[in-house]
């Protein structure tokens, strides 16, 4: 298996998947270059689940069409099963099974030859710090410890592709870290890795990242080429009474998003070519003018865009997008 002569391991067109009069994915063209952490960026109903599943072969696409590891899928699924490991954010190895035992089962699953299992296994159990928990029945083990686990298992015949679907929402922040140097390891030594995600901190880790919103693909690039797009359009503004100041600002035009974050707020601002203005000033006098017009004291200031302000803008513009076009 391999990917194609431009290094893409996965490409899609016009995905689409239709369940009676919903599009659960609309009209996605997608491509997840070799050996790259690609992550899935979105809220709970955007469509990440579904294309995932019809990514691997799981779910037959309404239309478009899709190429993983050379292969037409869903015509070539079958063959493609051999080089991808999935993974979800639910436990799903056998709780009353020990580590080794869950791990054997899933070499004999995944057609490991039985020469190679052992000494397979034996990678595993160091390489995910299982040395002195082997022999523990995985049900009794912490959350943390069976997303390790599970990833062990969807690993343990060496894919060339790995597709997470939200596989550390239900674990703590320390054990997430821990997971996702793992994710590196795997990319470092070869491994092409699509990991959906709706945590923020975790998106901005991936060296690319796709943003869906209700089936759409709506942003797609580097967390820094997505940032860099929102540059002048992010500020902070401090304020005595940070509440009124935001009751001030939602009015203002050209307002996409006031947030309080501490004692602080973060506003995010419309496009200028689609706004009218023409530098970031204008709408930050405006901004100053209406909280002056409240009796609000304030200091406004530009600060760098995140990946919050990313997903705010995209779909936020996606859905005035569509009320137009209503």
């Amino acid at each position: 298996m391999s990917t194609d002569a431009a290094g893409i391991a996965i490409r899609a067109r016009g995905l689409t998947k239709r369940f009676g009069d919903l599009v659960a994915v609309d009209h996605v063209d997608l491509e997840v270059p070799s050996r790259h952490v690609y992550g899935f960026l979105g809220p709970n109903g955007s469509g990440k689940s579904t294309t995932i599943r019809m990514l691997c072969g799981l779910l037959t696409p309404s239309a478009g069409e899709i190429e993983v590891l050379g292969l037409s899928i869903p015509a070539q699924a079958e063959a493609l099963r051999r080089h991808i490991g999935y993974m979800t954010q639910k436990f799903s190895l056998f709780e009353d099974l020990t580590v080794r035992e869950n791990l054997e089962f899933l070499a004999a699953v995944q057609g490991v030859p039985k020469a190679r299992t052992g000494s397979r296994i034996d990678e595993l159990v160091d390489q995910y710090h299982f040395g002195d928990r082997q022999n523990q029945l995985a049900g009794t083990m912490s959350g943390g410890q069976k997303q390790r686990l599970a990833l062990a298992g969807a690993v343990i015949h060496e894919p060339e592709l790995l597709f997470l679907d939200e596989p550390t929402s239900a674990v703590d922040p320390e054990s997430r870290r821990d997971f996702w140097e793992k994710l590196f390891e795997l990319a470092d030594v070869g491994t092409t890795l699509l990991v959906s995600t709706h945590l923020m901190d975790e998106a901005e880790r991936c060296h690319r990242l796709a943003i869906l919103d209700h089936g759409a693909l709506v942003a797609d690039g580097t967390p820094g080429e997505l940032t860099g797009k929102l540059e002048g359009r992010t500020f902070i503004v401090e304020a005595a009474d940070p509440r009124r100041a935001q009751r001030a600002l939602v009015d203002v035009p050209g307002m996409l998003g006031v947030a309080q974050v501490g004692t602080a707020l973060r506003v995010l601002t419309a496009d200028t070519t689609e706004s009218g203005d023409r530098k970031p000033t204008d709408i930050a006098q405006r901004m100053q003018a209406a909280l002056a017009a409240a009796g609000q004291k304030a200091e406004v200031a530009t600060t760098p865009p995140n990946l919050e302000d990313v997903f705010v803008a995209v779909t936020r513009n996606g859905h005035a997008k569509q009320e137009r076009a209503a």
